[in-house]
């Protein structure tokens, strides 16, 4: 069938055919008998050559635990443009490396007149993508096709205006396909507003993959969110609107909807085996390797 569809594309077209996948838009892609692996690790090597960290000292993670990134208005100025070109190379790498996108993201915020302090952060991460280059997503043949989604979220870990993050990712058996980080529009008053506010986000994803596959003749119905907070998932089965949750926005309240259509149902999962907290703080290096291996991400030495 694929030299029939070959054969017809040159019928009609002027184009050749370059065989099997094996690199997209700076993403190397190996197809190999048990699975598939997606790195980029010649992009990594070349913007470590870019920005001048070839010959830098490796880090264990790529974020500080105990210092924590804030505005620093009295920090030494830094060149803006080149912390923006960094950041967008940074940023471009996320689509193989989920795990750097929390860093990243942090970094971010700063950009418009970035310091000293913030200059250091970003440093880190490129001494960190030093010591683990060739780090990519492994996709196995033979995984189980079910579709599970993890939700968390911090609570005001923006230091600037102290709104929350949240954070999901999805996967189809052991494949993780998707990832999610953003800010929260509103502020939250506490951990269960946020993770409530989180889990909808990232049923908003679900609700998306689930409807993606139906192009493909495969139906999901009442695919798990696992969250690491009881008091969220009670206000999820719990359809009356009483005085802790009134001041929530409606649009997040749709997931009770979709958990009585029993289109998704939300889970609990202990904090230890929450691996969407990849995408809402930084770790140490032992939890950080254990979350990083639990969402796919394998050397490809």
């Amino acid at each position: 069938m694929c030299k029939e569809v070959e054969e017809l594309m040159h019928q009609r077209f002027k184009m050749s055919s370059m065989g099997e996948l094996t690199f997209f838009l700076g993403l190397q892609v190996q197809q190999k008998s048990d699975g598939i692996f997606i790195c980029q690790s010649k992009y990594v090597q070349g913007i470590l050559t870019k920005f001048g960290f070839s010959d830098s000292k490796p880090a264990s993670t790529p974020m500080e635990t105990y210092k924590q990134i804030t505005a620093d208005l009295e920090g030494e100025d830094m060149d803006g443009h080149h912390y923006r070109s960094m950041i967008g190379s940074l940023m471009y790498l996320t689509a193989s490396r989920p795990y750097i996108m929390f860093p990243v993201y942090v970094c971010e915020r700063f950009q418009v007149r970035p310091k000293q302090s913030h200059y250091q952060a970003v440093k880190r991460i490129f001494r960190y993508l030093k010591g683990q280059p060739r780090l990519g997503l492994w996709y196995p043949h033979d995984s189980p096709f079910d579709l599970l989604a993890y939700s968390d979220s911090d609570l005001g870990g923006a230091n600037l205006d102290r709104k929350s993050t949240s954070g999901g990712c999805q996967f189809l058996g052991a494949r993780l396909v998707s990832w999610q980080l953003k800010k929260q529009t509103t502020v939250s008053t506490s951990t269960t507003e946020a993770e409530y506010i989180a889990a909808a986000s990232c049923c908003s994803q679900v609700l998306w993959i689930q409807n993606q596959m139906l192009n493909y003749g495969v139906t999901f119905l009442h695919n798990p969110i696992f969250i690491d907070n009881s008091s969220a998932i009670s206000i999820v089965n719990n359809p009356v609107k009483h005085s802790k949750t009134k001041h929530i926005e409606i649009r997040y309240h749709f997931i009770r909807d979709c958990n009585e259509k029993k289109l998704i149902q939300v889970v609990k999962v202990h904090t230890d085996n929450q691996f969407a907290d990849l995408f809402t703080k930084a770790f140490g290096v032992g939890r950080f390797t254990f979350l990083v291996t639990s969402v796919g991400m394998i050397n490809s030495e």
